[in-house]
């Protein structure tokens, strides 16, 4: 029983999308990371068995990034009234090509995977570059801070600033490269990233394709973002009768695991396609805002069966903390309930799509019951709040007012994360 760890406090989780399971006083039981068990008293097997006691404090699920640009994370805030194209061309870009020297990419990534973990984000995707020297800096922050990434190359050869494209063949070296340097790593590991249909050629988008598959590694692109963006598509790809079509005929769309961001302005036959295939969809409620490109009909999604998952999509959305993308995501459904009254995101849903559909994209995680990993965080909030309010309302105070100072431990695999 050596490797056996027990902690205590107030569980909170969703079993299900629909009401937030709960669990006063209760114990998980880990082993080598996986939970055992998960009780309101403990089983006498485990007597004997140090306890961390967190008192009065919630133990809830860490949070899952499912699409952010670690290569924009300095850009958070900059450049918002500027819509989608306008912006990539005026700012990204050249902040990402500066990430190619390896030194400024240490600093920035390192800055970028420690604020994840102090926010509580406990597993992220992310883009990084076109830079396969950047890129790999990504990788090896990931590994010093100890949680989980999927961490992709961005695959580029057209259509962007010469600066920072590669001719298609030396941009799949490259991911080559870091897929055979990094696909057995416990926690980070490599997703085949084209930054998005247009700015690939067809021989770059079947290439991607042909290595997801022959490899069984994910894919991870936007999807139907902004009208401009689709319109340009439709231009660049007219034998395509869609947007997802363009990654479906390349075997980016499903053949493998597949995050596809966005989804704002899907037609009913991509709805289906992703309903039918491995996809999920990513709702990024921040950056849709602010870069003016609409809200996703994200409950009309939910309730046709299609797995929606939440990412910060740094930076478009100017902040890389996940309690605000749930926050986001229920104020924006808000909106579209005002006509549509059947809309409206609950709070469940919107968690449940941070911790168990994002989780899920990793592995057996976001839930906190037997044979998922211990990824939790420990929230330890206001003395006031907690002689006063639910547990439920806490963890509502917690999602809509909370910052890393509630946050008093992490857990990864049922390892304790150490602060810096």
């Amino acid at each position: 029983m050596n490797s056996v760890s027990v902690i205590k406090g107030h569980i909170v989780f969703t079993d299900s999308a629909s009401e937030f399971t709960i669990i006063e006083n209760g114990y998980i039981v880990s082993e080598n990371g996986s939970i055992i068990d998960v009780c309101d008293s403990l089983p006498e097997k485990y007597h004997g068995i140090d306890v961390t006691d967190y008192g009065d404090s919630l133990i809830i699920p860490g949070f899952y990034d499912l699409h952010n640009h670690a290569g924009q994370y300095l850009q958070c805030g900059t450049g918002m009234n500027k819509e989608l194209l306008d912006w990539l061309q005026d700012y990204t870009y050249k902040l990402e090509k500066d990430l190619a020297d390896p030194e400024y990419a240490h600093r920035v990534y390192s800055r970028y995977v420690e604020d994840l973990c102090k926010y509580g984000t406990l597993g992220a995707c992310a883009f990084a570059t076109s830079s396969t020297v950047g890129t790999e800096c990504l990788f090896e922050e990931f590994k010093k801070v100890g949680i989980r990434g999927f961490v992709g190359k961005v695959n580029m050869d057209c259509n962007a600033p010469d600066f920072i494209i590669e001719e298609a063949q030396k941009s799949l070296e490259g991911t080559r490269y870091l897929v055979e340097k990094y696909k057995d790593e416990p926690l980070v590991r490599p997703i085949i990233t084209p930054r998005f249909a247009p700015t690939s050629t067809r021989e770059a988008l079947k290439m991607l394709g042909e290595m997801a598959v022959a490899n069984g590694l994910p894919v991870q692109s936007h999807l139907s973002e902004n009208r401009a963006e689709i319109e340009w598509v439709r231009e660049l790809f007219p034998e395509y009768a869609n947007y997802a079509s363009v990654y479906a005929g390349y075997q980016l769309f499903g053949e493998t695991p597949t995050l596809m961001a966005h989804g704002v302005y899907l037609t009913e036959e991509e709805v289906e396609m992703c309903r039918n295939g491995n996809v999920y969809l990513v709702h990024c409620p921040d950056s849709n805002i602010n870069v003016r490109s609409g809200i996703a009909p994200v409950k009309e999604f939910l309730n046709r069966g299609l797995k929606v998952g939440l990412g910060s999509d740094i930076a478009g959305g100017h902040k890389i903390q996940m309690n605000e993308a749930i926050v986001r995501a229920v104020q924006s459904s808000k909106i579209l309930a005002v006509d549509k009254p059947d809309a409206q995101l609950s709070l469940s849903e919107a968690f449940y799509m941070a911790t168990v559909t994002g989780g899920g994209f990793f592995g057996r995680m976001g839930k906190l019951k037997r044979d998922y990993q211990l990824d939790a965080l420990v929230i330890d909030d206001d003395p006031l709040y907690k002689e006063r309010y639910s547990l439920e309302d806490r963890l509502e105070k917690f999602l809509y007012i909370g910052d890393d100072r509630w946050i008093a431990a992490r857990y990864v695999g049922g390892r304790l994360l150490k602060p810096e």
